[in-house]
């Protein structure tokens, strides 16, 4: 693995799942790995979970982490080539990149789509410009599009569920991704992402619902069955994944926020006592309940704590690959 920006610098889910889940029983059994080396983490905009658990995860391994918040703390950066730089840039990506290459051994973004240009954001200039001329290997914190991180983390937190409560028979889980209200336009990222990974993991049944005019790119969602009926996406269902998007095709808009797309516990009754996800931050009682949230079935915790581990994962493969 030389970047991690999306599942297709991945060669076996599994294997990296199960590297997680052994840095999960052990977390400091590789801590001379990253020993004398050093992580910057940058972010052009805020987080919690991603930068707290990649800094834990790069401690474990013995790794100096180093937080820059670029907007905050830094010049406002040029990303595009032969730019005439007479506006609000000070300094371009050209010139940036390979000093971070020099102070670093491997460089963590963190972007932002704009929700008004679908081209722009969906071209993953930003990150694509780091790589280019970094020298180093790159990790995706969130890009305009994808959160690999976050993925990996849920495929890991999926396959620790079932490894404690396997389903009979040994049959594949059914995934329901499953849109949910939201009070503003948030990004496609995770929704893509999760998609994405579950396609090419490919041991589940997996099925997204939406209302209408919420469909997301096929680049991501090929393979998945897609419906507009949550009732019907919901039956028998094994896991749930909660999580708001805005518009793909009229981009970055909310066309719909009803309600009775939140999920409850009474549209549990029709699912196979499914365990119910979400990537956090969530706004209770608008995306999720606080029956479901704080109930049983709620795996948004576990699954919270597992970015530490997902992250050791990945960071290890690149210091090792380096």
């Amino acid at each position: 693995m030389k970047n991690f920006i999306s599942v297709h610098d991945v060669n076996n889910i599994n294997q990296l799942v199960q590297s997680a889940l052994a840095y999960k029983a052990s977390p400091l059994k590789d801590q001379a790995l990253g020993q004398h080396k050093r992580i910057g983490c940058l972010f052009l905009n805020p987080s919690m979970r991603t930068r707290l658990s990649t800094q834990i995860a790069a401690q474990q391994l013995g790794m100096e982490a180093i937080v820059f918040n670029v907007g905050a703390e830094g010049w406002a950066l040029e990303f595009e080539e032969e730019a005439i730089m007479s506006g609000n840039t000070v300094e371009h990506v050209k010139d940036a990149a390979p000093v971070f290459g020099k102070y670093f051994d491997v460089l963590a973004i963190r972007t932002f789509p704009s929700l008004k240009n679908k081209e722009d954001d969906y071209s993953e200039l930003y990150i694509k410009q780091f790589i280019k001329y970094a020298g180093i290997p790159v990790l995706s914190l969130e890009s305009s599009t994808l959160h690999p991180l976050q993925s990996l983390t849920d495929i890991m937190t999926i396959t620790e569920s079932l490894q404690a409560n396997p389903l009979p028979g040994g049959k594949k889980p059914k995934i329901v991704l499953t849109w949910a209200p939201h009070i503003k336009p948030l990004p496609q990222c995770v929704a893509n992402s999760f998609a994405q990974w579950v396609n090419a993991w490919g041991e589940a049944d997996f099925v997204i619902t939406h209302p209408e005019d919420y469909e997301l790119s096929e680049e991501f969602t090929k393979g998945a069955t897609i419906t507009l009926n949550q009732d019907e996406a919901l039956k028998d269902a094994d896991f749930i994944y909660v999580k708001n998007w805005s518009t793909f095709t009229d981009y970055g808009r909310v066309y719909s926020n009803d309600p009775d797309w939140m999920l409850t516990r009474e549209k549990l009754q029709v699912t196979n006592n499914a365990k119910v996800m979400h990537c956090l931050p969530v706004r209770r009682n608008v995306e999720l309940s606080d029956e479901i949230l704080d109930s049983p079935s709620s795996l948004v915790t576990q699954e919270a704590g597992n970015r530490v581990w997902a992250a050791q994962a990945v960071l290890a493969e690149l210091l090792r690959n380096k």
